[in-house]
C-alpha cells in the first residue's frame, strides 16, 4: 500500500524529487502546493491542489509531506515551510533513490531526500529537510546539519561539519575536517579547506 504523498514547491527541483519519489515506489503523489496563479496548473503530470496557506487543511492519518522548493541562496523559505508542518504535526516524508548509497551505518534526518546516485558513507550524520542532491558524496563520519543543500556532485570529504542552512554548491570539494559554519555557502567548483 503506498503512502499518499503532497509536494510543497512546484519548480524544477520539485519535477527532480517526483522522478526520485516514483522511483521509490512506496509513495501516491496526491499533488501540490504552490503560489495561487499554478493552483489547476500541473507538474510533471501532478496538480497543484492549493497554496501554502492551506496545508493545514490536507494534515491527514494518511497523507505525509514532503517540502520540494529548492535551495540555493538561503534555506529561509524551506526552514518556514518546515517548522510550519512541525506545529501542524504533519507525517514528514523522508525520500531515498533506489539509486543513491546509504551505508546502514549512517543516519538520514526527517523531511531529506537523498537523489539518484548520491552516496552517503558510514558513519555520516544527514539532519533534517536536507537535500542531498544528485551524484552528491558524504563520505565517512562527516556531518550534515538541518536545512543544507548539498548540490549536484558536490564532496564533503570525511569528518567535515556542514552546520545547519548552509549550502555546498556543484561540484564543490569540502576538505577532510573543515567546518562550515551556520549558514554557511561554497560557491559550485569551490575548494572549502577552513576549520
Amino acid at each position: 500500500m503506498k503512502r499518499k504523498l503532497l509536494l510543497i514547491g512546484g519548480g524544477g527541483h520539485a519535477q527532480s524529487c517526483i522522478d526520485v519519489i516514483e522511483q521509490t515506489g512506496l509513495f501516491e503523489i496526491s499533488g501540490l502546493f504552490d503560489v495561487a496563479e499554478k493552483v489547476g496548473t500541473f507538474v510533471s503530470g501532478y496538480p497543484i491542489v492549493d497554496t501554502d496557506e492551506h496545508i493545514g487543511e490536507y494534515i491527514a492519518n494518511d497523507v505525509s509531506f514532503l517540502i520540494t522548493v529548492g535551495q540555493i541562496k538561503t534555506a529561509a523559505l524551506r526552514k518556514k515551510l518546515y517548522a510550519r508542518l512541525k506545529e501542524l504535526k504533519a507525517s514528514i516524508a523522508t525520500v531515498v533513490s533506489p539509486m543513491a548509497y546509504v551505508s546502514a551505518r549512517a543516519k538520514i534526518g526527517e523531511g531529506s531526500i537523498v537523489m539518484h546516485h548520491a552516496f552517503v558513507n558510514a558513519g555520516a550524520v544527514i539532519g533534517e529537510n536536507c537535500i542531498l542532491n544528485t551524484k552528491s558524496l558524504i563520505e565517512h563520519n562527516a556531518v550534515i546539519g538541518n536545512h543544507c543543500h548539498i548540490a549536484t556532485a558536490a564532496v564533503v570529504n570525511g569528518d567535515a561539519r556542514i552546520e545547519d542552512e548552509s549550502f555546498v554548491g556543484s561540484n564543490a570539494v569540502v576538505v577532510q575536517e573543515a567546518i562550515l559554519k551556520t549558514g554557511g555557502f561554497v560557491k559550485a567548483g569551490e575548494r572549502y579547506f577552513h576549520g
